[in-house]
C-alpha cells in the first residue's frame, strides 16, 4: 500500500503545472502555493515505505541526502518560477529550468534509488496486484520522461531510466521488476519526445 501511495503521489503532483493557472495574491498563481505542499506529500509517502519495509540505516541515509536535494531544488525551481511568471528574465530561467529542476530530479532520483533498495528480493504480487503495481511503475516512469523533456534535464532522464531498467532485468523475480516497468516506460516517452522534436 505504501508503494503505491508513494508512485501515485509522484505521478500526479510533478503534474501540477497542467493545472489552470489561477492568480492569487502579490501576482502569484495559486499553482504557486499548492507547489508548496509537493515535497511533503512525495517525500511523506517515500518515507512510508522505507518505514514499512523496515529499511537499513544505508537506505535511510541515502533517502535523507535525496529529500534535502528534492526540497533543495524543489524551492527553487518554485520560487524561481513564481518570480519569472511576473518578470521573466534569464536568472528566473536559469534558476527555475536549468539549475532548479536538475537539483529537484537528482533528489527525486536518489529517493527513488532508495525505494528501489527496498523492493529488492521482495516477493513479487499476482493477478491484480501485479498489474496495478506495473500501472503504477508504467505512471512513475511517464512523469520522470515528462519532466526530463519539460524540465531540460534529459540525460540525467536516461541516465536514471537505463539504471531502473537494469535493476528491474536483475529483480525481475521480486518486487524489483516494478522498478523495471517504469525505466521501460520512461526510455519509451523519452524516445518519442526526442524523435517529435527531431522531426519539429
Amino acid at each position: 500500500m505504501a508503494l503505491l501511495v508513494a508512485s501515485l503521489a509522484y505521478a500526479s503532483l510533478h503534474h501540477l503545472g497542467l493545472l489552470p493557472a489561477w492568480d492569487g495574491p502579490s501576482g502569484t498563481r495559486w499553482n504557486d502555493w499548492l507547489d508548496l505542499l509537493v515535497p511533503w506529500l512525495v517525500l511523506g509517502p517515500a518515507a512510508w515505505v522505507l518505514v514499512a519495509a523496515a529499511a537499513s540505516p544505508r537506505a535511510w541515509l541515502a533517502f535523507a541526502a535525496g529529500a534535502l536535494l528534492y526540497a533543495s531544488g524543489h524551492g527553487i525551481h518554485l520560487a524561481a518560477n513564481s518570480i519569472g511568471n511576473v518578470a521573466p528574465g534569464e536568472t528566473a530561467h536559469l534558476w527555475d529550468e536549468e539549475v532548479g529542476h536538475l537539483v529537484w530530479y537528482a533528489g527525486a532520483a536518489v529517493v527513488g534509488g532508495a525505494v528501489a533498495g527496498t523492493m529488492r528480493g521482495r516477493r513479487l504480487p499476482t493477478g491484480a496486484g501485479l498489474l496495478l503495481g506495473l500501472a503504477a511503475g508504467a505512471a512513475v516512469g511517464t512523469t520522470w520522461a515528462t519532466n526530463a523533456l519539460g524540465g531540460g534535464s534529459l540525460v540525467l532522464a536516461v541516465v536514471v531510466a537505463l539504471a531502473a531498467c537494469a535493476f528491474g532485468w536483475h529483480e525481475r523475480r521480486s518486487l524489483g521488476r516494478l522498478v523495471g516497468a517504469a525505466g521501460v516506460a520512461a526510455l519509451g516517452v523519452l524516445l518519442a519526445g526526442l524523435a517529435a522534436a527531431l522531426r519539429a
